[in-house]
C-alpha cells in the first residue's frame, strides 16, 4: 500500500491559511497532496491577495483519482466558487460513494450543503456560515473546533487550520503519525 493521497481544491478567493496549513501538515506527514486549481493550472488569487500556484488543474487531478481525502478550504468567495462547480460536485459525489474522507473548513462546508453531501452528519463551520449550514436541517450542528462524523470532517476557520490538518493526518495515517507530525511544530496544547 503506497502513501495516502489527498486532493485539495483551490478556488479563487480561498482562505490562504486554510489551504497552505493543511497542505504543509499533510506533506510533513508523508501524504501525497495535489493542490488542484478549480479553473485550471494558472496561479490563483486567494482571499488576502496571496497568489498560489496549483500543482495541476482540477480536470487533470481528477483523472489521477480516487484520493484518500478531498479537502475544501474556506474563504467566502472560495467557498462560493466550490458551491457553484459541477466538477466539485462530481468529485464529492464520487468520494462520498466510496466513503472516502471529505474534509471542509470555515465556509468550505457550505459546498457540502450545495452539493448534497453528508446529509445527516454532524458538522461545524465558521460561525458566520452556521445559519446557512442549518438551512433545511440536513445536518446537526456542532460548536467543536473540529468535528468528525463518519467520512465527513469539518472545522471552523483559519485559527483551527492546524487542528483540522492534524485530524486529517490522524484519519488517513493514524494517531502516531499525527503525533509525530505535531511534535516539532511547537503548537500550543
Amino acid at each position: 500500500m503506497g502513501s495516502k493521497r489527498a486532493l485539495v481544491i483551490l478556488a479563487q478567493g480561498a482562505e490562504e491559511m486554510e489551504l497552505v496549513i493543511p497542505v504543509d501538515i499533510m506533506r510533513r506527514a508523508g501524504i501525497k497532496v495535489t493542490v488542484a486549481g478549480l479553473t485550471g493550472k494558472d496561479p490563483v488569487q486567494c482571499s488576502r491577495d496571496v497568489v498560489i500556484c496549483p500543482d495541476a488543474s482540477l480536470e487533470d487531478a481528477k483523472k489521477q483519482g480516487p484520493y484518500d481525502a478531498v479537502v475544501l478550504p474556506g474563504g467566502n468567495l472560495g467557498a462560493k466558487n466550490l458551491c457553484e462547480s459541477k466538477a466539485v460536485k462530481e468529485i464529492l459525489k464520487e468520494q462520498e460513494s466510496r466513503k472516502g474522507l471529505i474534509a471542509a473548513i470555515c465556509a468550505g462546508p457550505t459546498a457540502l450543503l450545495a452539493h448534497e453531501i453528508g446529509f445527516g452528519s454532524k458538522v461545524t463551520s465558521h460561525p458566520l456560515a452556521k445559519e446557512n449550514m442549518m438551512n433545511g436541517s440536513h445536518y446537526s450542528y456542532s460548536e467543536s473546533r473540529v468535528e468528525k462524523d463518519g467520512h465527513i470532517l469539518t472545522s471552523r476557520g483559519p485559527g483551527t487550520s492546524f487542528e483540522f490538518a492534524l485530524a486529517i493526518v490522524e484519519e488517513l495515517s493514524g494517531k502516531e503519525v499525527a503525533d509525530q507530525t505535531k511534535a516539532p511544530l511547537v503548537l500550543k496544547d
